[in-house]
């Protein structure tokens, strides 16, 4: 019986293995091509002369491994750069403020009391369920009205006031045990005391959350930069990767892996808060 058991979880680690290596095919393609010269690339991916019951040889490992499209990004091509902190114009302000706007519209639907508080939420639920199409419309009305409509915070106020933030961080202050909330009331601190120095050290993680999933959500925006912002030079980095994709393709490996860079490091130091912050809001409802 036990010989049957350590087969049967052999088993399932050889499928699980499988299962993650052609998940992460793509991106294991991306990164090696990335590697590769201008030429090779063109080898792997040309038609040129093929029959109709011809295939393409494709070479997952370089033949001679080169940074030549990584220099040609970063030197040659200055234009690359200038999207990039356009991104990070972008999301920086955007993770910030719905970390500020989050934390304490979390608190005042948690612990305080006021009437029309519950309907209030169940409304920022319905616009959390809604999809994006449906809200593009009524952000860009209010846009126009504000007069922002082709600029950066067409993009940034709606991603500020997100209510993915304050939905997780009410579940995750829902968890937390209501003695230490009592506890500082006793002791005399203001509401404005116990959210600072009570609740927020103990939703740091809920926080750290919240920050990487919107910052993994708006780092890869495309739709919005699109209709929001007219002019191309201010547009981010997401959307000049398609032109990219459309000229050089080896260029557009080495762009891909440096633009998915910043988030695979935050997502590797992170990881335990995320993992932490989503489990936790999901034990109170």
């Amino acid at each position: 019986m036990k010989k049957i058991r350590t087969m049967k979880r052999k088993i399932l680690c050889m499928l699980f293995v499988v299962i993650a290596v052609v998940y992460m095919m793509p991106l294991i393609i991306t990164f090696t091509n990335s590697f590769m010269g201008s030429g090779e690339v063109e080898n792997n991916y040309s038609v040129d002369g093929l029959g109709a019951d011809e295939y393409v040889v494709m070479d997952i490992v370089p033949k001679k491994a080169t940074l030549s499209q990584y220099v040609s990004l970063l030197f040659d091509s200055p234009v690359y750069l200038h999207m990039f902190w356009n991104s990070v114009k972008i999301v920086a302000p955007i993770v910030l403020g719905q970390i500020f706007v989050s934390a304490p519209a979390a608190y005042a639907f948690t612990v305080l009391k006021f009437r029309g508080k519950e309907g209030l939420f169940f409304l920022y639920m319905i616009v959390m369920l809604l999809p994006l199409q449906v809200t593009l419309m009524p952000n860009y009305i209010v846009a126009d009205w504000m007069g922002i409509s082709d600029s950066c915070l067409a993009v940034i106020l709606p991603g500020i006031f997100n209510p993915l933030g304050v939905f997780l961080l009410r579940q995750f202050m829902k968890s937390m045990p209501d003695a230490y909330i009592e506890a500082a009331k006793v002791d005399g601190a203001k509401c404005g005391q116990i959210f600072l120095w009570v609740v927020l050290p103990m939703v740091k993680h809920g926080i750290a959350a919240v920050a990487m999933l919107t910052l993994l959500d708006y780092w890869n925006l495309v739709d919005q930069a699109v209709i929001f912002i007219q002019n191309s030079e201010a547009q981010p980095l997401s959307v000049f990767l398609a032109k990219i994709n459309s000229g050089e393709l080896g260029i557009a490996f080495a762009g891909s892996c440096f633009y998915a860079l910043p988030v695979l490091l935050v997502l590797l130091y992170g990881q335990e808060y995320l993992k932490n912050g989503i489990a936790i809001t999901g034990l109170k409802g």
